[in-house]
């Protein structure tokens, strides 16, 4: 857990797991991303691949700052480099807002590009 404040009236502390899953929303709104790693978008996801959301997210954080890795599944005929850097400002974004915590890096991987019928859930 990352401690984001601590004051008189106690301690505020955020799961890596919830930042995972606020960088992996952000990163699913990006047109041309079509999942995680180990995660597809789909009209009727099943709760248990629902509970993998945040594979294929890496999270560290040191002195309130923090370094993420995302890798995704793009869809055939995106712009890698041009989605890849959306991610990337989404994501730091997302995060920064949410959290008040620094993003120093978004580490983007794509590991798989899938046609538009292919799609797994």
């Amino acid at each position: 857990m990352t401690e984001i404040k601590k004051e008189s009236g106690g301690v505020v502390r955020i799961a890596d797991e919830v930042l995972a899953r606020i960088a992996g929303t952000a990163a699913l709104e990006v047109e041309g991303v079509a999942g995680l790693a180990g995660y597809f978008q789909g009209e009727s996801t099943p709760k248990a691949v629902r509970k993998q959301f945040a594979k294929g997210i890496n999270v560290a954080v040191a002195d309130k700052t923090v370094t993420l890795g995302l890798a995704i599944t793009m869809r055939m005929g995106a712009k890698l480099h041009e989605v890849a850097s959306e991610v990337q400002q989404r994501v730091k974004s997302a995060i920064e807002t949410m959290t008040g915590l620094n993003v120093a890096e978004v580490n983007v991987s794509v590991s798989a590009v899938i046609g538009i019928k292919q799609r797994k859930v």
